[in-house]
């Protein structure tokens, strides 16, 4: 995975848990917005710290065993970053 950076500046995800499962919770985000969040959170000093088997439980809760792995290959990938009409 590579990092992220906007206008030259690394960006990093900070209170990741507590982000991912409160975007989860919002009904009007798609599955591609939570990659997106989840591709930040792999990447921060906080990943150790994670509960990833609380948040996938939570994408699962929300919408299904396919879901959790399609968020997780835009995630590794970085598709999620790529605007829809590339």
């Amino acid at each position: 995975m590579k990092d992220y950076y906007c206008n030259g500046v690394k960006v990093e995800l900070r209170n990741c848990e507590t982000t991912l499962l409160q975007e989860i919770g919002i009904k009007e985000l798609k599955r591609k917005d939570i990659a997106k969040t989840y591709a930040l959170a792999m990447k921060s000093s906080e990943c150790d710290r994670i509960d990833w088997a609380k948040v996938n439980r939570a994408i699962i809760s929300r919408w299904s065993m396919y879901a959790l792995g399609y968020i997780k290959n835009l995630a590794w990938s970085g598709k999620c970053f790529e605007s829809e009409d590339e």
